[in-house]
């Protein structure tokens, strides 16, 4: 109120505000609508005048607790955080996404992005303040850091190959020690380059396979890949994965080095092929055994009984015997191969190297088979290439007979008509062996047996040389035998220093028909003034035994099977006067006490009570002189031995030969 011209008046003074009516409207709407937190501060004292629901929602506070509070009087900011933001803000005037920690009030520390900007309202300096609750984002990038992290510790540490290429034309952008290590190559070489040139697929067909699957699917898992690398052949297993990388895609390929573990899984196959293979033949063998044993056994017993029939010829009664004869020979023979097989297999077979004459082996062998061969309607022939004194070399001479006697036998078996040749070739420095093209770098003998038979397929050409297999194992051409001969010959050659192999055409396609067996020994011949070595046989006539310069002797037989018993005393007739007979070793003993003028102890082994060599052990301690022959059906390896160091003079094995038992016996009492 006042005076205007002596007259009372009111002075006013009028002021347009509808524009800052208009701005606080407008803040009122960014403050509280805003999805962020915001605050509005005083900014002289920094106490919160007024915070938006998101400050209560993010901070966990209540309202009650806030207003009038600080920053760091709430423990939102630490005072040393706060001040930074306020002396920034006092520089410039404002604050623009500072990433800060906030303490809510449940201690959990939230991650954000803070702005702040010093404004005017009502003439009053206040801070408003924007906050972006950034925490899941920022656990996110953290996460990522991590994982890139772990990838590059991965990718640089991994023992299996990394490697990073393009799509488009897959070259090489990145590659792991492992994939170094794996192909060969230094990471100078293999970057740039396309990957199929450093680690190249064995099989292209299973590289496009893979590429397309990558291409359709985006990925493969464990896809098995064999691969070649400067390394060497190497088995994978590959994972693959589209990845982008700077905006443009490439193939992160992961590959494992599974080379010992396909190997490992190739031999556990092989084992169990074995296995069943080794089982299949065990039931072969079992069969083959039987037929073999039962047949020869069927021909013994059938013709024995026969010869008990009344009213038979002399000439029916020597055919006869011959049958039988034939039977108890060809049993022999397959309880020798099956001894030989075990002492092979038990490593216990011994090789006696001395000097042998092959001409005169082979020329026996030839007489030997000559009547066999041509009772059959064909012919034998043998050929020796080397003069008498270039044919002596030093080998196993038995086992040299055993390996040439085998493969006539065998060609005889499998042969019906035509002919069979055998015999040798010396090989200085021409090709020899199963590789022809492989020259010899010493000289060898390459002997051969060749024939017109069957023939051997070419798919049963290595395994005839296995346990218990024929070559032609069809029911409607089974041949007699147990298919042990080759197996044994193989073994002996390889023990005398040689190599066997076979070659057949048995449809005939080359213009021959049959096989040839070739087999080599070193020729380690060495001249001398006198080298006179001959294979002497002996053929004795037991007829004049009795005639000879044994005298009449005392002989003790020690024998617990009665057929074997009665065999040895028939045998002893005519060199013996008084033959004694007991079972076992205590009766052995007792008999040589009461009898001390004994000649002879012929000593079996295996005997009830007490063996054959306890009995000679107790024998020899009272009478030193007796000759005592041990005989036994074992026939092993080292029996010999055990029989001489238990104090026999002698030793033979059983069926008793009785040519072979009067000559060991005219050996000690000859005069």
């Amino acid at each position: 109120p006042g005076i205007w011209d002596g007259k009372p008046v009111i002075f006013g003074v009028t002021k347009d505000i509808s524009k800052i009516k208009l701005s606080e409207e407008k803040f009122s709407k960014v403050f509280y609508l805003n999805p962020s937190v915001c605050g509005l501060s005083d900014l002289d004292t920094g106490e919160y005048v007024e915070v938006n629901d998101q400050f209560y929602s993010l901070l966990g506070f209540e309202k009650n607790e806030v207003i009038g509070k600080t920053a760091s009087d709430l423990g939102i900011l630490t005072i040393e955080a706060n001040n930074a933001v306020m002396s920034k803000a006092e520089r410039n005037g404002n604050v623009t996404n500072i990433e800060a920690d906030l303490k809510a009030k449940n201690g959990d520390i939230k991650h954000v992005l803070l702005s702040a900007e010093n404004i005017y309202v009502q003439d009053k300096k206040y801070r408003f303040t924007v906050v972006h609750d950034i925490t899941e984002l920022k656990q996110a990038e953290d996460a990522l850091l991590a994982s890139v992290e772990k990838f590059r510790l991965e990718f640089d540490t991994s023992p299996n190959s990394i490697t990073i290429s393009r799509i488009a034309d897959g070259v090489l952008v990145s590659v792991n020690k492992g994939f170094l290590q794996m192909s060969g190559y230094t990471h100078k070489e293999a970057i740039g380059k396309v990957s199929s040139e450093i680690r190249s697929w064995i099989d292209p067909e299973e590289c496009r396979k893979f590429v397309e699957e990558i291409q359709s699917r985006g990925e493969v898992r464990n896809y098995e890949a064999h691969l070649q690398t400067r390394s060497g052949e190497i088995y994978g297993l590959m994972s693959a994965s589209k990845i982008d990388l700077n905006g443009e895609p490439h193939v992160l390929t992961i590959t494992s080095d599974i080379t010992e573990l396909k190997q490992a899984e190739q031999e556990l196959i092989i084992a169990k092929e074995h296995a069943e293979q080794s089982d299949r033949l065990k039931s072969a063998f079992l069969a083959n055994m039987s037929h073999e044993i039962r047949t020869p056994m069927n021909g013994i017993l059938g013709f024995a009984d026969l010869l008990k029939e009344p009213g038979l010829t002399g000439e029916e009664q020597q055919e006869y015997i011959r049958i039988i004869e034939k039977g108890g020979a060809r049993m022999l023979n397959i309880i020798n191969d099956i001894v030989s097989i075990s002492k092979i297999e038990s490593g216990v077979m011994e090789v006696k190297i001395e000097e042998s004459n092959i001409n005169e082996q082979i020329e026996y062998i030839y007489t030997f088979f000559k009547p066999e061969v041509e009772g059959k309607g064909m012919r034998l022939f043998f050929k020796n290439t080397l003069p008498t004194i270039e044919a002596i070399i030093n080998t196993d001479r038995e086992k040299l007979y055993a390996i040439l006697t085998n493969l006539v036998k065998n060609a005889i078996q499998y042969t019906d008509k035509g002919t069979i040749e055998f015999g040798y070739n010396l090989r200085r420095d021409k090709a020899s062996g199963r590789d022809k093209a492989c020259l010899v770098s010493t000289p060898v003998i390459e002997f051969y047996v060749k024939d017109t038979g069957i023939g051997i397929p070419k798919d049963r050409q290595e395994a005839i040389f296995e346990r218990f297999i024929q070559g032609d194992t069809a029911d409607r051409m089974a041949r007699q035998g147990a298919g042990l001969g080759l197996s044994i010959t193989k073994s002996y050659i390889e023990m005398l220093g040689g190599e066997i192999w076979v070659e057949s055409d048995p449809e005939g396609k080359s213009g021959g028909k049959g096989s040839i067996f070739y087999f080599t020994l070193p020729y380690n011949y060495k001249p001398r003034e006198e080298n006179v070595i001959t294979n002497v046989v002996l053929v004795y006539n037991t007829d004049n035994l009795i005639n000879s310069d044994i005298s009449a002797l005392k002989i003790l037989v020690v024998e617990d099977d009665d057929i074997s018993e009665r065999l040895i005393s028939i045998a002893l007739k005519t060199i013996s006067f008084e033959v004694l007979k007991v079972k076992t070793g205590v009766e052995a003993i007792e008999a040589c006490r009461n009898n001390p003028d004994i000649d002879l102890v012929l000593m079996d082994i295996l005997l009830p009570v007490m063996n054959g060599y306890k009995a000679t052990r107790q024998i020899r301690q009272f009478n030193k002189d007796v000759v005592i022959i041990a005989q036994t059906a074992y026939g092993l390896s080292g029996d010999r031995e055990k029989a001489i160091e238990a104090g026999c003079n002698d030793y033979m094995t059983k069926p008793i030969n009785k040519n072979e038992l009067l000559t060991l016996i005219q050996k000690y009492f000859k005069k």
